[in-house]
This record gives structure tokens, sequence and C-alpha cells, in this order.
């Protein structure tokens, strides 16, 4: 099952494919979703919004909550046994809840879900053992070690090599060059894959 999840950070202006898939709109993402992307369940305590939107949801949550309205959408797209995640509108805004949504992508990447943060100028996403990253042939993208140390056993395709070990604090993996429609990484631990939208 795919799971898309419409957050209220930097309005995301690309295309959204909802097609097969259950769409969570998150409180504030109302005003640039709306419209452009189908909704299926509208979350959050809408203390952004102003406004109770349609569908109107299912429960209005309290303003003050131990969990964002990101959180919230996450967690039922895994009850509801979604196995594949997108979420957009992620960045920009509020750094602290941009640094929020890299947890949520963490989560669903531990709770077994294929998960992508799509962003206007950036994909990112949790990934281990080998990663195919031949569809990002020309771009720029960085590496970092994501809940801890990440090994590096293999690679091929990328313009850059990589140290053995990519410790947690380190920085070795930001800016190489995806080179050959076959590029992969062979890791061991979780990495963070940051891809710039932008061709080199």
């Amino acid at each position: 099952m795919k799971g898309i999840i419409l957050l209220n950070g930097e309005p995301y202006s690309g295309k959204i494919d909802a097609g097969g898939a259950e769409v969570y709109c998150c409180d504030g993402a109302y005003r640039w979703a709306k419209g452009r992307v189908r909704i299926d369940k509208n979350v959050g305590d809408f203390d952004s919004l102003g406004e109770i939107p349609d569908p109107a949801p299912e429960e209005v949550y309290p303003a003050e909550k131990n969990f964002t309205d990101g959180e919230i959408a996450l967690s039922k797209l895994l009850e509801r046994g979604a196995d594949e995640i997108e979420m957009y509108g992620g960045g920009g805004g509020r750094e602290d809840h941009f640094l929020g949504n890299l947890q949520l992508l963490y989560r669903a990447f531990g709770a077994g879900a294929r998960c992508k943060m799509y962003n206007n100028n950036s994909v990112i996403f949790p990934d281990s053992g080998t990663i195919c990253l031949g569809q990002y042939c020309g771009r720029t993208f960085s590496v970092l070690p994501f809940g801890g140390a990440l090994h590096i056993i293999d690679s091929k395709g990328l313009k850059y090599s990589y140290p053995k070990v990519i410790s947690y604090g380190e920085c070795r993996g930001i800016s190489n060059i995806c080179q050959s429609r076959s590029a992969y990484l062979k890791v061991k631990g979780i990495a963070l894959i940051v891809i710039n939208e932008v061709e080199v």
C-alpha cells in the first residue's frame, strides 16, 4: 500500500502522483495542496490553517500535544499497512520541523516502509544494503550516516570513492556525483541519501 503525506513546510511545486495511494494532508498543507492533489484525510490540530478543510477531519487534535501532525499522519498510514510512503512539503519553513520530518523518514524505514521526502530542490530517503543510484545519473548527491556509523562496502559509477566508515558526526559523504546508469552504493548501516534535483 502506498501512502502520501502532505506537510506544512515549503509548498511543493512539482507534480504529485496520487494514483493508488492514500493521501493524508497535514494542517496548513491544505493551503497549497487543495485543488492540486486528491486529499483522502485531513489530519492535525488545524491551528495554522484557521479553517476546517474538506474533507472534514475525523478528529481535531489539541494544539498542545505530544506529536506533530506529520507524525500522526505517519502513524495512521503505518497502522493501515503502508509499505511505501512519500512525503511532500517537508522542507523549508521551520528548521526544527524539517529535522523532525527527517526523523519521520527514519521511523518509517525502521517500520519496514520504503520512504522518500520530495522537496522543491531535493529528494531525501534512507536506505541500506545495495542502494541503486543509476536513475539519478548526472546529479550531485550526498550520503550521511543515519542513526549510527555507516560502513561502506562497495560502490560503482560515482565520481568520488568513500572511506570504509563514515562515523556519525562526520560529513565525509557530502557532494558526490552519480556518473553511470548502473551506479550503486553498498553499505552496512542506514544511509540518508540526499539527491539534488538540478543536474550538474
